[in-house]
């Protein structure tokens, strides 16, 4: 039997998002988020991939479940409680800018918001969990996004910078693991999450798509120099969505175009916010799609002086291409393209699982970069069912995570530097695409529904007890 090695002071642990567990969405002074504007089921989706959205609420049409989500604004201590038992040694969570900033373009930050991070972060360390915190994880506030037209208004770098100083100065002694912006490659996909706008249908999408992509690069490197400075213990990572990109076949047409797939969505904003300057191959790109930025005279020396210190990534599934394929041919549920894979099996939800594909990706990564790496998101979301005896019997979970784990110890083999692995949806939670509880990631059973439905009450999956057991012999017994 091969034995799975991990480094002495892995962090092994789970991840969430604010907008996705916590609720009280309007508690001490709470503003609204884009979160709190998206509803709930089939809806969403469209929402999220369609242009003309009015970010409002019609309570009249739709449940908006991130309202309540999972209530861990009240329940904190007993899910921390929970992570504590599985024996967790990181964390990985969010901060509601709008907790901290209701409008986003205050002065003075909410005391309310701030104290209840205390909170959390005092609960977190009473058990010795390290805090993993992004700082925007798709919630930027409503009122940036009506008032100012979200990240492609430059001006939204002074009140980000201003929020990111705000909790540096606050947490300095309580976090010392940060990340910027949540998966910012995904706004290539889908723009409203991330960049606060939806691309109106009558609009060219290139040119504010990267011009707000530019803003977020100077944001990001001001909150790396500001994390340096105010908590020089600290480190600070950028945070993508990975998906290795496969050629069909060997046509070199379409080994060609995968490559290109791969740059444009895997290494661009990586290589800005690692290696501080635009690749070379964007300035095609920006030729070929009319795209002219706006850069004022500091901006790329500011983008060079403010690299990350590590590469904190999701892995779900990676992606198959070719350059002229028929919509028999589409990968179903896949929300970031590509074709059926035929090596591949998918999930519930149609994404495909592929545990090589993640030790690809952090070779990838690594070969490139040469910076630590931390796979702050990796899971299975799935239906789950409560037995007559009241268990959950998660198999097919763990044969993922298990799958997946390995995958990474062989990584580690290979030379890659890894600081740890945060599970996705170690609770159940809000889904971000659909909005649905149904689909479930967590080692924590929470009873709520659909439709809104259900009684919050916490159970532990057959798959809690399994991921203990990993922790607790540093990934050995799998």
């Amino acid at each position: 039997m091969k034995t799975y090695q991990f480094p002495k002071d892995f962090l092994w642990g789970g991840a969430t998002a604010a907008n996705q567990i916590e609720g009280g969405f309007n508690e001490e002074n709470k503003g609204l988020n884009i979160a709190d504007v998206l509803p709930g089921g089939n809806e969403r989706y469209k929402i999220l991939m369609n242009p003309g959205f009015d970010f409002e609420i019609h309570r009249d049409q739709y449940y908006y479940p991130n309202h309540e989500a999972i209530d861990f604004y009240r329940r904190y201590k007993e899910d921390i409680a929970l992570f504590a038992e599985m024996g967790f040694k990181a964390f990985r969570m969010s901060i509601a800018w709008t907790r901290i900033f209701p409008n986003g373009d205050e002065l003075e930050a909410n005391e309310e918001g701030l104290a209840f991070y205390d909170r959390v972060f005092d609960e977190l360390h009473k058990y010795g969990i390290e805090p993993v915190v992004t700082i925007s994880h798709y919630e930027m506030p409503l009122h940036l996004v009506k008032e100012y037209g979200g990240w492609r208004n430059r001006q939204v770098i002074t009140f980000f910078e201003r929020y990111v100083k705000a909790i540096f100065n606050r947490y300095k002694n309580k976090v010392k693991f940060w990340m910027t912006f949540n998966e910012i490659n995904s706004s290539l996909v889908m723009p409203i999450q991330g960049l606060g706008f939806s691309i109106q249908k009558e609009e060219d999408k290139y040119q504010p798509t990267f011009q707000a992509y530019h803003h977020q690069f100077v944001a990001s490197s001001i909150a790396v120099k500001a994390c340096h400075e105010i908590i020089p213990n600290s480190k600070i990572g950028c945070m993508i969505l990975f998906a290795p990109v496969y050629a069909f076949d060997s046509n070199p047409e379409n080994v060609m175009y995968a490559l290109q797939e791969e740059q444009l969505f895997n290494y661009y904003c990586a290589d800005v916010q690692v290696r501080g300057e635009y690749p070379a191959f964007m300035k095609r790109y920006f030729k070929e799609h009319n795209i002219e930025l706006e850069i004022q005279d500091d901006d790329l020396e500011l983008i060079k002086e403010g690299t990350v210190d590590y590469i904190g990534f999701s892995y779900y599934m990676s992606r198959t291409e070719k350059k002229v394929k028929t919509d028999e041919e589409e990968a179903q549920g896949n929300i970031i393209g590509g074709i059926r894979n035929p090596f591949l099996k998918a999930s519930d939800w149609g994404w495909e699982i592929d545990p090589v594909g993640l030790r690809i990706s952090l070779n990838k990564l690594y070969d490139r970069y040469q910076k630590p790496l931390f796979v702050v998101e990796n899971g299975l979301g799935a239906y789950d069912k409560i037995e007559e005896d009241g268990t959950i019997n998660d198999n097919y979970r763990i044969d993922y995570l298990r799958e997946h784990i390995k995958a990474m110890s062989e990584a580690i083999e290979d030379g890659v530097e890894l600081i740890g692995y945060t599970s996705w949806g170690c609770i159940d939670m809000v889904s971000m695409s659909t909005g649905e509880f149904s689909k479930r990631y967590g080692f924590i059973y929470v009873d709520k529904h659909d439709n809104g439905s259900g009684t919050l009450e916490r159970k532990k999956k057959k798959s809690f007890f399994w991921y203990k057991d990993v922790i607790a012999t540093n990934g050995e017994r799998l």
